[in-house]
């Protein structure tokens, strides 16, 4: 992971991050050289633009690197694929909020998804900022990365099993106690609605339940929805709608990706991580719509659409984690294309208690980890009445789904509890330097901000 940095004592080339309403003035004070340089190759200092100018040797003697602002997160990440796979170091001095966000943009850019292929070529080094927290910024870009490889990886290499062994590997690396529930075990465990989901997949679904920290500590409760794929059940989605459904598992990274950056912080929490985990398949003993199944809290749920999957198995989970009383609960999931629709792919939808909301909206704006508040809004809660059960899966309109998916989840969350729930797409449907196509993280970063914020005095 630190294969993007390198020391101080590092021979380095030095390169300087310019703003286009800074760039005359550069230009300016560059021999003429340098000038006819620039503009041979067309250089406007536009955000992740990247020059590198020739020494006499025909190596790299300097290089300027475009940004709309300086000490953007992704200012960067551009650099380390255009750069030969030299070291670089950054000129002129940086305070350290900037040298973190400049750093783990560095090693945003180096991020490539290896797995399948053969990498390209390795990316340049970056001499870690003299006053960049090299710990946090491996943190989070360890946590990124995390959600990034999983969420990446095809559902043929990433069913229960293996996502459940990968969530395990997580727990043995940070010294947390791991337990998984597998198959029919679930159903003595009383975790009816995952069994249920789970069970017409060749691999049998599975519970993670990861605890970590001091039994005295604020109980903080991790919650990710990880159904490795999703064909959509006997309501079986299109073939355009199922092409991305190995990142349905999405909440899981991500739970797991949070539940890593609090333990290696050693946070003051008792921390405790449920992971879900199910393949929603067709097979004989499927679920059918207008099936009944009863819920870990006793609520009996009418199946009202199969596909709605996502919200059955988070049931179980916010019941299992509310019985240890926690001072929070944030679940993750990849939940509707409603949320996605309203909000587009890079903003996951909150729906959270009021205050621990304002205090996840601080976070995610003092990390530039953004994500936007929509409503409990309580008069939709009709639309989930079912005739025969204590409530359906399915709304009784195609109406505010997000909306809809929260308030089912809510039933299951006991009153008084703080608790945030966040529909997030997981993914970047297009490449921008720093966030290449493919699996993404969201909102983690902001959100071990605020837990920080509350629990480190």
């Amino acid at each position: 992971m630190s294969d993007c940095f390198c020391d101080s004592d590092t021979p380095a080339v030095p390169l300087s991050l310019v703003t286009r309403e800074e760039f005359p003035q550069v230009r300016a004070a560059l021999d003429a050289r340098d000038q006819a340089w620039i503009a041979a190759n067309g250089f406007t200092a536009a955000d992740g633009q990247v020059l590198a100018f020739p020494d006499a040797e025909g190596g790299i003697a300097k290089v300027i690197v475009g940004a709309e602002r300086t000490d953007d997160l992704h200012a960067l990440a551009a650099a380390p694929m255009a750069l030969q796979p030299s070291a670089y170091r950054l000129a002129g001095d940086l305070d350290p909020e900037s040298s973190n966000r400049l750093a783990l943009g560095w090693g945003l850019g180096a991020y490539s998804f290896d797995r399948y292929r053969e990498r390209a070529r390795q990316p340049a080094r970056l001499v870690w900022p003299d006053q960049a927290d090299r710990d946090r910024v491996l943190r989070e870009l360890g946590a990124i990365r995390l959600v990034r490889d999983l969420v990446n990886i095809p559902a043929n290499d990433l069913g229960p099993v293996a996502l459940a062994e990968a969530a395990h590997t997580v727990a043995v690396a940070q010294g947390a106690e791991c337990h998984i529930t597998a198959g029919d075990e679930l159903l003595v465990a009383n975790f009816p609605t995952v069994h249920a989901v789970g069970r017409a997949a060749a691999e049998p679904a599975r519970v993670v339940d990861i605890a970590w920290g001091q039994a005295g500590d604020p109980r903080v409760v991790l919650v990710g929805k990880g159904i490795t794929f999703d064909t959509g059940g006997l309501d079986l989605k299109t073939g355009s709608s199922m092409g991305l459904m190995k990142k349905d598992m999405g909440g899981a990274a991500h739970a797991l990706a949070l539940g890593q950056m609090i333990m290696a912080a050693g946070l003051p929490v008792r921390l405790r991580i449920l992971i879900a985990i199910a393949e929603n398949a067709i097979g004989p003993d499927a679920n059918r719509p207008g099936d009944v199944v009863t819920t870990r809290a006793g609520l009996t749920v009418e199946i009202g659409n199969t596909d709605a999957e996502g919200r059955l198995v988070l049931a179980d989970m916010l019941t299992a984690a509310c019985e240890e009383e926690p001072a929070l609960i944030l679940d993750f999931a990849t939940l509707t294309g409603a949320a996605r629709v309203a909000l587009g792919p890079d903003l996951p939808a909150l729906f959270a208690t009021d205050r621990l909301a304002d205090d996840i909206l601080a976070s995610a704006a003092t990390c530039e980890d953004p994500v936007w508040r929509l409503p409990l809004w309580r008069p939709y809660r009709r639309n989930l009445d079912s005739k025969i059960a204590s409530i359906n899966n399915n709304a009784s309109n195609s109406f505010a789904g997000a909306i809809h998916g929260a308030l089912f989840l809510q039933e299951f969350v006991k009153p008084g509890v703080e608790w945030a729930h966040l529909d997030l797409y997981a993914w970047n449907p297009t490449a921008r330097p720093g966030r290449p196509q493919g699996g993404e993280a969201f909102a983690i970063r902001g959100l071990f901000d605020m837990l920080t914020r509350r629990y480190v005095r």
